[in-house]
């Protein structure tokens, strides 16, 4: 059982910056591929990036490529997603997830019935 913890959502200005944490406990995050997800008031649940268990591979949605940064502290067993020029179209609660993995697979995952652990989620709200 893997427990994930979200935090650094909040308030801010169209143009600006946060950076979400998702810190996993219990077992070590390098056997898990993580990736976050959002999901806005009246839509479902979308991907928007991911990391491979190693760090190694990384893949974003099209919306937040070029804005956002994924990377993860394989020994702190935390994951990060910079997002940079956020707009308010980013509103939206933010979910990490984490999916078990063999030492072997460096895949990246998009899909979120994939995952076999979820957090609870932080707020993201961008202003205009």
């Amino acid at each position: 059982q893997v427990h994930l913890a979200e935090s650094g959502g909040g308030l801010v200005q169209a143009g600006g910056s946060l950076r979400l944490s998702c810190v996993a406990s219990a077992a070590p995050s390098r056997t898990y591929a993580m990736g976050w997800f959002r999901q806005a008031p009246g839509k479902e649940r979308e991907f928007v990036a991911a990391v491979a268990w190693s760090g190694d591979a990384t893949y974003y949605d099209d919306s937040v490529k070029g804005r956002s940064t994924i990377s993860r502290d394989i020994g702190k067993t935390t994951v990060y997603l910079q997002m940079n020029n956020l707009k308010p179209e980013d509103t939206a609660v933010y979910y990490c997830a984490a999916k078990s993995v063999s030492y072997y697979d460096s895949g990246v995952y998009t899909r979120p019935d994939r995952y076999d652990y979820w957090g609870q989620g932080t707020q993201v709200t961008v202003s205009s």
